[in-house]
């Protein structure tokens, strides 16, 4: 088993560190749900919805975002230039120590 550590932000500015696996094709939503941080999914992944927005630290995750995400972020609220879904995140050894905050509701 590969496992990351990454680091998730609260809606209350605390960070927390987090151990997720690498190799169960996981994605930000489903560990964050694992940690029962107040991230809902209600689409179930699929980039239906923006219950599972964050805002993310590293540069490389901005890129090769599909256009029905950014059409989901288009409607969404609270939108930054490092906004993303968490659905559509895959966890991947690459993400090692990035830091992840859940975005206002």
């Amino acid at each position: 088993m590969s496992d990351i550590k990454i680091y998730i932000i609260d809606r209350d500015k605390k960070k927390h560190t987090i151990i997720v696996p690498t190799d169960m094709n996981m994605n930000l939503m489903e560990a964050c749900k694992s940690y029962e941080f107040p991230i809902e999914g209600i689409c179930g992944g699929m980039a239906m919805c923006a219950s599972c927005h964050v805002y993310v630290s590293c540069n490389n995750l901005l890129k090769d975002v599909s256009e029905d995400e950014k059409a989901m972020l288009s409607e969404a609220f609270n939108i930054q230039s490092n906004s993303r879904l968490g659905c559509q995140i895959q966890l991947t050894p690459d993400l090692n120590e990035k830091c992840f905050e859940i975005a206002p509701e």
